[in-house]
């Protein structure tokens, strides 16, 4: 098939490699525009732009697709190079630009769309992130054909993926991207045949975008929530708390037994730090200070003075 590919970071740069590999000709690749990263804040390439440019693909890069947006221009560019690329099909992955009506319409078999959870469950920009914070036992890729809504188009294949329970967002993103690419693959090869299930009204959930607002802990909650929430939210945005004047993140910790007010340093051990929580206690393995690399707790402690007895702050309000 002729396939125009539209996604933006690693998720989508691993289905844009599996078609690739799998025969389809990609004619187009429509990718977020060059962002500033690192200390000299220097425009780098988006990992499918990389990609698709090492494949000597055109990129297409347009700040909106709207044609009665703020950018129009972008649009009316875009949709000439998407015209002459005459795709069969569109496949999206994780781009991050809403396709309007007339992206939907242009590719003679619609626009697929690779989504990282079971639909309706999780619907939105952080599915992988919010499933793991829910201490769901289980997600998947849903491929849905796309319409004019949030995640809300018809199912066309869905595969299912355990989550571990010591699965942190970037473990689970690897084994959900070559999952999501092998069934993109998949369901090309089997479009002709393929049902159109439309999603079921019951068991509908939003994945709201993870802000960095969201890093600070609550100690006053369940040690079994803000364990979840730790690796949930690694590597983005990084659980955080502040303890001794400074903001020391949690990346890896084990809900435990133990009682106190919350956010007390109950025990110091080679093995970790035990912190009251709201129910129980949470043993802290891996930090990091300012500036600083992730440590194990033990090596992490080797600087840290006596923490017994002092206290995370609370959460700002």
């Amino acid at each position: 098939m002729n396939v125009v590919f539209a996604g933006t970071p690693e998720f989508a740069q691993v289905a844009l490699e599996a078609l690739i590999a799998a025969g389809h000709a990609v004619p187009l690749v429509l990718t977020q525009p060059d962002r500033p990263a690192g200390r000299g804040m220097k425009l780098h390439p988006s990992p499918v732009k990389a990609s698709a440019l090492a494949h000597g693909i055109p990129v297409a890069q347009p700040r909106s697709l709207r044609l009665d947006g703020k950018f129009p221009d972008d649009a009316v560019a875009a949709r000439a190079q998407l015209e002459a690329a005459r795709p069969d099909v569109m496949v999206v992955a994780a781009y991050g630009l809403i396709l309007p009506q007339w992206v939907l319409d242009l590719p003679a078999r619609g626009c697929l769309n690779i989504h990282a959870s079971l639909l309706p469950r999780w619907r939105g920009a952080a599915p992988i992130h919010r499933a793991i914070e829910a201490g769901d036992p289980q997600t998947g890729i849903t491929i849905m054909q796309m319409d004019a809504g949030l995640d809300t188009g018809d199912m066309l294949l869905e595969a299912t993926e355990v989550i571990a329970p010591d699965d942190r967002t970037a473990t689970l993103h690897d084994r959900l991207a070559a999952l999501g690419g092998r069934l993109v693959v998949d369901a090309l090869a089997r479009l002709g045949e393929l049902v159109r299930t439309p999603q079921p009204a019951a068991g509908v959930t939003y994945a709201h975008k993870i802000e960095k607002a969201e890093a600070e802990i609550d100690w006053t909650q369940p040690a079994a929530v803000i364990e979840r929430r730790i690796r949930a939210f690694d590597p983005f945005p990084g659980a955080s708390g502040q303890l001794a004047g400074e903001t020391v993140k949690l990346w890896a910790a084990d809900a435990s037994d133990g009682q106190g007010a919350p956010g007390t340093v109950l025990a110091v051990s080679p093995d970790g730090l035990t912190v009251a929580c709201g129910d129980g206690s949470l043993r802290v393995t891996e930090l990091q200070r300012p500036g600083g690399k992730r440590l194990p707790a033990r090596q992490f402690l080797q600087s840290a003075g006596d923490l017994v007895g002092q206290v995370f702050a609370p959460r700002s309000a």
